[in-house]
Formats: C-alpha cells, structure tokens, sequence
C-alpha cells in the first residue's frame, strides 16, 4: 500500500505554522487570503456533466484491482478529478486530463467484509463510462487503442498470497493485455504501475524491457519519496555515503515495498552513481542485534531516524522496542538489509505500529553528526500523500518521466529476494539485480511543505470523489 486509513498520530516535527499566519475560516473558505487555496474547494462537487468535454485533453484509461473506499484507486483517481494542492498552490487536472474509461477487475457488494464499493457511483456521477474488459477500457469499446494514458493500480482487492508472503496483485497481467492492445492497434502510450512491478522479479523485468523495445514511457513505485522531509534534508548528487537506515511501519511485503523505495530515491544518487545490489538478507529476532553488532548495519543511524521522527532524548532503539508503545506493541521487528555492487550497504527496518511513519537516516563521509528527516504525509492519514504521486503521475502522461522505473525495478528485484531470504532463512546472492541506472533529480514532484501550511491536523477533511454520503472519517 500504504493503505490511508490507519491512524495518523505522527508528532513528526517542523516549526510550527502560527495561527496568525493562517487564513481565517471567512477567508479560508473562500479561498483568499493571499492566494492561498482553501481546503474546501478540495472537495467540491462533480462538474456539470452537462458542459461539452473540451477537445485536446489527455484521455486516460483507468485499470484497477478494485475501487473501494480509500483504495488507490480512490485516492489516485481522485486527483485527476477534482482539484487538488501541490505545494500550496491549486492544481486543476481537468483542464488537461479527461478519464474516459474504468475497468474494474474486482467489484464487491455494498459493505462486504467492509470493503465499501464506489467505482460504479463515482464512474456514474463522472460520466466515465466502465468496461468489462482492459482491451475494451484502451479501445473505448472499439477496435483500436483510444487513450492517451493508462492507469493501471494493481493494489487491494482479494488476491492469494503465496508461500512467501507476496500478494499475488495481478499487475503482469494487467500490464500484458495493455500491451497486446498497443501492439493491435500499432501505437502507443504512457503507462504508470502503481507500486512494485509484479511479486516476480522475471515478470518485473519483462515488464520493463517490454515497455523499452516498444519505446513507450513506463512509471511506476511508491509515493512516499515525494513526501515532505521534516526536517528539510537534501544529501548532493554524488556525495560519499557510509550507510543508510529506512525505517516504517505497516506489514511485511506491502509496506516493506515503501520502505525500500524510501532507502533507494536517496541513496541511489551516492558517489559512483548506481550500479546494483549484489546481496539481500532478511533477519529477524536474534539476527537482527547480530548484524548489527557485526557493522553490517547502524543502530546510531535507526536511532537518528527515530529521534527526527519523535525528537531527541529518547531510549535507544533496543530500549524502544521493549518498551515504547509505537514499538513494542508491533509484530515482530524485521529488517532488509542490502548490499550493493560498490560495498555500500543500507538496511531497511520495519519496527513500528504506525502505517503513517517513515523515516530515513544516512551518514555522509566527513560529517559527524548523520542526516535525518521524516516523510511526512500530511494530515488525513495516507490520503495527501498521494497527491505529489498524482502530480507525477500527470507529467509523466505530458511526456516528461520524473524519475527511471529502473529505481522500481531494483527495489521490486530486492523485495522479491527479501521474501525468498525470509523462507530460506540465509541470504541470498543477487546478479540479476547487478545493473546500474542513472538517478535524476525530482525534487520539482515532490511535496515541499507549502501544502501544510493550509491543509492542518484541525482542517476538516473533504469527501472528495466519496459520492456515496459516507463520512470521511
């Protein structure tokens, strides 16, 4: 995922915005008070369905496993529906974007086992019309590819899981009747995957070499690298590194994909730019402090990530998860720790309760105190922090990629051998992930904190594309 409804108690900390510096609620609602965008134009109704749908917009087809409340699905599509705000200032998707078509692969029953179905209300209120099949989504019910994008949001739903733990989301195969549409009909168009490529590295990999010898534009991976960093850290483009910790909550695979893709948007940029990962070790339990106590990972480095997340002065990281109730209260701690091609390690920690906490710690060479930040996610759970994906998202269908799938492909790679390290109980020597790339700077995409400055924890939260009168709570 993550999957934006678990409880958001983050303290993470930046100053304080001071109530003088708001805009007042006459003002704020209005949507003034120097410029600044009111939370409650985030949530206004659907457009007159009357008014003729303007020529020359991008036409996107939307694939997803399911459309339930607080799905990706929702809170992705919600983007290219209403406005939303990137960095403090109103992004209006519809003036370049048009969503023509839905398919959905699951659509459960109002209220089964909780999953509340909204795809057909929304697709009903917007005027998008849904198909039974992805070939039938691309053609827009016709015999060649009508759009000019495709999102495919293979995540949620009911999917088996495998013997490692993997849900087994049908991305591969939403992805292959996607390309047997663009190679019928000789053209083609952008693609995003949402999240990791496949739960198969060998498919990951077809994905992306497909998209290569086809020559169209292929995006895909998390969204909490574009979250804000509290504090404003920023490591230079070639700077020498010693280590790196990510640390997150959540459950094992979903959220460990998150935490990985955290770990690699930073230290893919380091001295000798990315040339691979040459080992991957799941460890728990005793393995865990035994690594550790080897130099194979820094617990100063998962201390200063923990203190930018909850402050200083705190226990140390052993301590905590004794006796802290955001840690001690979690299933059992585990970690990835990789090892690159250059020697460079960094390990990823999945320690904490809290789906909505990730933070991050890496120490540059020369310096002695560590850098450290949090990615901060906004209020409202996981729901804003899919409003810079979005915003990616949408430059990538104009033409201009924001970073390489390439990163995914690493981190889709080191997920699938973390899972197999886990049942195997040792590590696992990785060449097929012996493959550089070349990072990019995409700090134009990511959340930078004006957005916070309006969108407060006290802000009431909008109902957004939620047609159906349920509450947003």
């Amino acid at each position: 995922m993550p999957h934006p409804s678990s409880p958001n108690d983050s303290d993470c900390s930046d100053q304080p915005v001071a109530a003088s510096a708001l805009p007042n609620r006459r003002d704020f609602l209005s949507g003034v008070a120097g410029g600044l965008v009111a939370a409650a134009s985030l949530g206004i109704g659907p457009r007159a369905m009357a008014a003729a749908k303007a020529k020359g917009k991008i036409k996107v087809a939307a694939i997803v496993t399911e459309f339930t409340y607080r799905s990706h699905a929702h809170v992705i599509l919600e983007n290219f529906l209403e406005p939303y705000l990137f960095n403090g200032k109103k992004v209006d998707p519809t003036t370049e974007f048009e969503v023509v078509s839905l398919y959905m692969d699951q659509v459960p029953e109002v209220g089964t086992e909780g999953r509340r179905e909204m795809g057909r209300e929304v697709a009903n209120t917007y005027g998008i019309p849904v198909y039974n099949t992805i070939a039938e989504a691309l053609t827009l019910g016709k015999n060649s590819l009508g759009v000019d994008a495709v999102l495919s949001i293979g995540e949620h739903g009911k999917y088996p899981k495998n013997a490692l733990g993997q849900v087994e989301y049908p991305r591969k195969r939403f992805f292959d009747e996607i390309v047997a549409v663009f190679k019928k009909s000789g053209r083609v168009a952008p693609v995003f995957n949402d999240k990791h490529l496949s739960y198969r590295w060998d498919w990951a990999k077809e994905m992306v070499d497909t998209a290569a010898g086809m020559n169209f534009p292929l995006m895909a991976g998390s969204s909490v690298p574009l979250a804000t960093r509290r504090p404003p850290m920023e490591i230079a483009m070639g700077a020498e590194l010693s280590g790196a910790v990510s640390i997150h909550g959540g459950g094992l695979e979903g959220y460990d994909f998150h935490g990985l893709e955290v770990l690699q948007s930073v230290v893919e940029a380091r001295k000798g730019g990315e040339t691979g990962v040459a080992e991957v070790r799941f460890v728990t339990g005793d393995a865990l402090w035994e690594t550790a106590d080897a130099g194979l990972w820094s617990v100063a480095l998962a201390d200063a990530a923990i203190a930018a997340d909850r402050g200083p002065g705190l226990p140390t990281l052993r301590e905590l998860l004794k006796t802290d109730k955001l840690y001690s209260k979690a299933p059992k701690p585990h970690g990835i720790l990789v090892t690159y091609r250059d020697g460079f390690r960094g390990m990823m920690l999945c320690i904490s309760v809290d789906g909505t906490r990730w933070s991050f710690a890496s120490q540059v060479v020369g310096e002695t105190k560590p850098r450290a930040t949090t990615f901060y996610v906004g209020p409202w759970d996981n729901r804003n922090l899919f409003k810079a994906l979005s915003h990616a998202i949408q430059s990538h269908f104009r033409g201009h990629t924001p970073y390489p799938v390439q990163r995914t492909l690493l981190t889709t790679g080191i997920l699938e051998t973390a899972m197999r390290s886990r049942r195997d109980g040792k590590a696992i020597k990785t060449p097929q992930l012996e493959f550089s790339y070349t990072p990019t700077d995409f700090r134009a995409f990511r959340e930078m904190g004006d957005t916070w400055k309006i969108l407060t924890p006290e802000v009431p939260q909008p109902k957004g594309i939620d047609t159906s009168g349920r509450s947003a709570s």
